[in-house]
């Protein structure tokens, strides 16, 4: 398993794996963002994360990078209007697809055709794929009433490595985090 999870992190960042990232939000309607000013990012679980160290500090820095261009001002976890938690999950998953040939009678509404049943064959071959599914999580917390006001998901089919981390990471966060209200 520990030989899964360093393999996980050396290719992951889910978010960053191009046009297959699907992004939902969620927000709290009664969350009044204009008395907001000040973030802090919290991590209660500690660094443990199937992503890389590197890949870590990118997602930090994209998210301090992304709430600052809305308008917040990063502050200490106990003093901070917001705290702002990044969590990766992977998944193993497998995909089965089938398809099936027919030979022999039957014309256009194979495998039956006018009148009864037809000689015939058919051959169905099965394929089986191996894939990781990731997700990034990212949720905004009112820190005063400790309540959840907004949440981000990436979520992306992990295929290999990231090409170009430094640049694809920043865009993956902004998407992610392109429904968060601004500062006032």
């Amino acid at each position: 398993m520990k030989k899964i999870t360093l393999y996980i992190a050396t290719m992951l960042l889910l978010v960053a794996c191009g046009p297959t990232l699907k992004v939902t939000h969620d927000v709290n309607s009664n969350a009044d963002f204009s008395k907001f000013k000040t973030f802090a990012l919290y991590n209660p679980t500690g660094d443990e994360s199937p992503i890389s160290e590197m890949n870590r500090n990118r997602v930090k820095s994209a998210i301090i990078a992304t709430m600052m261009a809305k308008g917040y001002t990063e502050a200490d976890t106990s003093t901070a209007d917001l705290l702002v938690n990044p969590v990766a999950i992977t998944k193993e998953g497998k995909s089965v697809t089938a398809n099936t040939d027919y030979y022999g009678y039957g014309g256009f509404y194979r495998p039956y055709y006018w009148g009864g049943m037809g000689m015939m064959s058919s051959n169905t071959t099965f394929s089986v794929d191996n894939y990781i599914d990731g997700s990034l999580i990212i949720d905004v917390i009112d820190r005063g009433k400790r309540e959840l006001i907004w949440e981000g998901v990436g979520n992306s089919e992990i295929d290999g490595p990231i090409k170009d981390p430094d640049t694809k990471i920043p865009k993956a966060i902004s998407k992610i985090m392109a429904t968060l209200p601004p500062a006032k």
